[in-house]
């Protein structure tokens, strides 16, 4: 899909929601079980939320197909929607598998960071999108995915915390979404792969918000990102990696692994659990963990 006809169409749409994207029309659960999904999909970021209605957020999808099997082996049996997809940057890791996802389910949303990438896959998720009519967003600082509310947990919601201004021409990296999940009395950040100048940044600007109970962390562990100061703001009671068992990268580095120790940060990885499960207990106050291997 053409660059500049999608830019139009964001923009458009983004005009009627202004800073708000919510839905009344969740497919309903009797369940009222809150999850996260950290889809073993190799080397990449794939993430599903479950909100204790049964809305759905899929965020990354990895770096081929692979995350169709993996998402039909969390959902149930002949579930065919997710109300919304969020892809952190496009970078083939995180955005491969969404072309796929974007074309097998119904999707009821689409945002994403305004960095462009010239590549067949981006111009292919573009092209369904377009096709299908998709509702799509450039996200912001302030705008957040309204879950809407249960007796259990009142707060169901996703927020964005970066970018805050026009990333259109930064490195793919450094203009990645940042959210922050709320799952009744439970949080979650989400960091995509925004370096250590970011998490300098937003340490500056929004440290009181960062500390969350979970922590995805950043570039599958790497050096490059999850420094110090902002482990050590955040301190998270688990963190979460998603990286490729014997990656050509080296994820996680050492140094990322030596910090969460020197911090007291269990993680788990799905170089050796696969795909995990993270579920909110009945009560919204404590994280259940359920490891594939």
């Amino acid at each position: 899909m053409d660059r500049k006809v999608f830019t139009i169409m964001v923009l458009y749409i983004g005009v009627a929601i202004g800073i708000v994207v919510s839905f009344t029309s969740f497919h309903k659960s009797t369940t009222g079980v809150s999850a996260i999904h950290m889809l073993d999909i190799g080397q990449g970021d794939s993430f599903l939320i479950v909100a204790p209605n049964g809305a759905k957020m899929l965020i990354d999808g990895g770096k081929d197909a692979q995350v169709l099997t993996k998402l039909s082996e969390v959902l149930p049996l002949g579930d065919s929607s997710i109300d919304v997809v969020l892809a952190t940057h496009p970078d083939a890791d995180h955005i491969g598998g969404l072309p796929y996802v974007l074309d097998r389910y119904h999707v009821g949303l689409f945002l994403t960071s305004d960095v462009f990438s010239d590549t067949k896959t981006v111009a292919s998720m573009y092209s369904i999108l377009d096709k299908k009519k998709i509702p799509s967003y450039y996200v912001r600082h302030g705008m957040y995915v309204d879950f809407g509310t249960d007796t259990i947990s009142p707060q169901n919601h996703f927020d964005v915390l970066f970018p805050d201004r026009d990333t259109s021409h930064w490195e793919t990296n450094s203009a990645s979404v940042v959210g922050k999940l709320y799952l009744g009395n439970r949080t979650a950040l989400f960091t995509g792969d925004s370096p250590i100048a970011i998490e300098a940044y937003l340490l500056q600007t929004i440290p009181e918000i960062l500390p969350s109970d979970i922590l995805k962390l950043g570039h599958h562990g790497s050096k490059t990102s999850n420094s110090f100061n902002y482990l050590k703001t955040i301190h998270p009671s688990l963190a979460l990696i998603s990286a490729g068992v014997d990656n050509s990268y080296g994820h996680p580095h050492q140094e990322t692994l030596t910090t969460l120790s020197t911090l007291h940060i269990p993680y788990v990885s799905t170089q050796t659990a696969g795909t995990v499960t993270l579920t909110v207990s009945s009560d919204g106050t404590t994280w259940n963990t359920k490891k594939e291997k």
